[in-house]
């Protein structure tokens, strides 16, 4: 049956519940009817073939591939499912109560997925961790009790417990994939003692560990086993960072360990800051991290935590292999400006990036071909929606949802797909649902060029920004005369250039231009000038100024010394008419105070101190001869 699994994916929302065909048309799976009310959760099974979603009343199980409901579980206030590897039994998580005599609820429970019948049920007050963890062939299961870790068969739940083992500190564990599971052992940091990590082989679970590692600054730990099951990596962080560098803790490091024991190690990474992500490729053989405080780094790593290749710099804190382990997204979200960058492994080239921002989840198609983003609530509760590129760059379908809780694709096993082709597979035509919106079918350039003006490139700005010199606005540079730089990379004929400043020599100062210098100096020489220019029966001329304009040299017309000044400006009076104006304004000043206080308008103190200085303005008027 898993090689006739079609694509498909679902999502689930605050008012809808559906399940989408995938390309080329992306249409509603009609066979499929959501429930009335909202669902908590979804979840597939991880072979494809069940797809089951609760409701505040119960849990239903459908088949996957034609929506056929296959069982009902009268649950109410089921939060959490959870599927077994192929699928054949379904476990529950209600949050925990206490009962009427006192004693805690069996609120984790298992189930046959094709019968509905409970096999087994524990108390689970935790809903991190909750779920038990089975092997590939479903032969065990196990969980965290505490400091205890607990073995179950599947096959024999009335059994009970058949296998314990209990490591003292134990906060967290991860059963390995593969046909010889394993079992990482999660020990945090405590009262000085150092943090570890440990691996126990399933099968001799009680023997000493096959592998074990210490260190320091661990309060808690990402572990992620590779496909095969042979090599694990170890992510350990603090709850809070001493440097005060991250709100989020701080990165303690990556380890890198195998589970048969002959090879350990500390990840060299060589930049400083978190690690953003981590993850191995589908080969087992090799893994990516990104590192470093932004723009992070991207570095390809084998098993041995050896260099194969450093993708460079970029703002990304978000990193994924397509099933086949042949194209790497690594993308930047949260914060980030939401770029995803698809490499070819094989190349390691660049083949596109695409824009996804406000992007809160990603995923790729389980061919390999398809990456689907998604802006989910509550992390953001505007543009919510799902969105589905081909691995070109291209947009293929586009679907808004209000209020967009989860979505993901149907699991298909990697084995049942087609082999992905040795050169980038076509890009099927668009969805009718993109076409409505064309704008978001644009993809980014791989390698936008930095901006530069048209000045840096040779060119005339544009006539659009061009000043109409017969237009009011152009008559504030007459003739267009007005000092522009040279521009970057324009030729100088040789002579440095400050911007702002003329470009031709300072003229030689001649005996007109030094009367004017003594002007400034002195009342004498200021009289001194007058009559000799007069005398002369010449007008003083300023030199003229060299202007640039597009790179010639235009020179300006000379401006006359006898016109008159600007209206406002002090430049033509003398220190005594300026002290007569300014003991005007008081004056006038003083009679405006008066009026408001006919008017019995209540006054200030210091208005009243103003009033009360008339006389001696007036006695200093008069000293300068003038009558008031």
């Amino acid at each position: 049956m898993a090689s006739q699994l079609s694509q498909q994916f679902a999502f689930r929302a605050q008012k809808s519940l559906g399940l989408v065909g995938g390309t080329p048309n992306y249409d509603p799976l009609d066979s499929f009817q959501g429930p009335d009310v909202p669902a908590r959760t979804y979840q597939y099974s991880p072979d494809g073939r069940l797809f089951a979603y609760a409701v505040p009343t119960g849990v239903r199980i459908y088949q996957a591939e034609g929506a056929q409901l296959l069982q009902e579980l009268s649950l109410p206030n089921v939060v959490e499912i959870s599927f077994s590897p192929r699928g054949t039994y379904i476990s529950t998580w209600e949050r925990p109560v206490k009962l009427e005599d006192g004693a805690q609820n069996k609120n984790l429970r298992v189930f046959s997925a094709s019968t509905g019948e409970e096999l087994i049920a524990f108390t689970q007050k935790s809903q991190e961790g909750w779920e038990l963890q089975y092997t590939i062939s479903e032969s065990h299961a196990i969980r965290l009790v505490g400091q205890e870790i607990q073995v179950f068969r599947p096959a024999e739940w009335s059994s009970g417990v058949v296998d314990k083992l209990k490591v003292e500190g134990a906060t967290s564990i991860a059963l390995s994939p593969g046909l010889n599971p394993s079992v990482a052992v999660f020990v945090a940091e405590k009262k000085g003692q150092p943090a570890s990590i440990k691996i126990y082989s399933l099968s001799a679970l009680t023997g000493a560990p096959t592998s074990q590692k210490t260190f320091f600054k661990a309060d808690r730990a990402q572990i992620k086993w590779n496909t095969l099951g042979t090599h694990v990596m170890v992510l350990t962080q603090t709850e809070v960072d001493q440097a005060n560098k991250s709100y989020y803790g701080e990165t303690g490091g990556l380890y890198l360990l195998s589970a048969a024991g002959n090879f350990d190690c500390r990840v060299t990474l060589d930049k400083d800051g978190p690690v953003h992500d981590f993850a191995w490729s589908p080969n087992s053989k090799e893994f990516v991290v990104i590192y470093g405080f932004m723009p992070a780094k991207a570095m390809l790593f084998d098993h041995r935590a050896k260099t194969l290749h450093d993708f460079g710099s970029a703002f990304c804190n978000f990193v994924s292999f397509n099933p086949q382990g042949r194209l790497v997204a690594m993308a930047g979200f949260g914060n980030l400006a939401g770029k995803v960058d698809i490499y070819d492994r094989r190349t390691l080239n660049k083949v596109t990036s695409i824009d996804a921002a406000n992007t809160s989840h990603c995923e790729w198609s389980p061919d390999g071909r398809f990456l689907l983003t998604a802006t989910l609530s509550p992390r953001l509760r505007v543009d919510n929606g799902i969105k589905v590129w081909h691995c070109t760059g291209p947009l293929v379908h586009f679907q808004p949802i209000d209020e967009l809780y989860q979505t993901s694709w149907r699991p298909i096993p990697v084995d049942t797909v087609p082999a992905f082709p040795q050169n980038m597979p076509p890009c099927p035509p668009p969805a009718p649902s993109v076409l409505q919106h064309v704008d978001l079918a644009k993809p980014v350039p791989a390698n936008r060029p930095a901006y530069r003006p048209p000045g840096a490139r040779g060119l005339e700005a544009s006539a659009a920004y061009k000043r109409d010199e017969g237009t009011p606005s152009g008559q504030s540079t007459p003739n267009g005369r007005y000092s522009r730089s040279p521009a970057p990379g324009r030729p100088t004929n040789g002579k440095r250039h400050v911007p702002g400043a003329p470009t031709s020599p300072s003229p030689v100062r001649n005996g007109d231009t030094e009367k004017r210098g003594r002007k400034r100096k002195g009342a004498k020489d200021k009289e001194g000038g007058k009559k000799e220019g007069a005398a002369a029966g010449q007008e003083p001329v300023r030199p003229s100024i060299d202007i640039q304009v597009n790179g010639q040299e235009i020179p300006a017309s000379p401006v006359n010394d006898s016109v008159p000044p600007t209206p406002g400006v002090d430049a033509g009076l003398d220190p005594i008419a300026k002290k007569v104006r300014n003991l005007n304004k008081k004056l006038k000043a003083i009679e405006e105070l008066k009026e408001k206080a006919k008017k019995g308008e209540r006054l200030e103190a210091t208005q009243l101190k103003k009033i009360e200085s008339e006389a001696e303005i007036r006695k200093e008027l008069s000293g300068l001869g003038i009558s008031s």
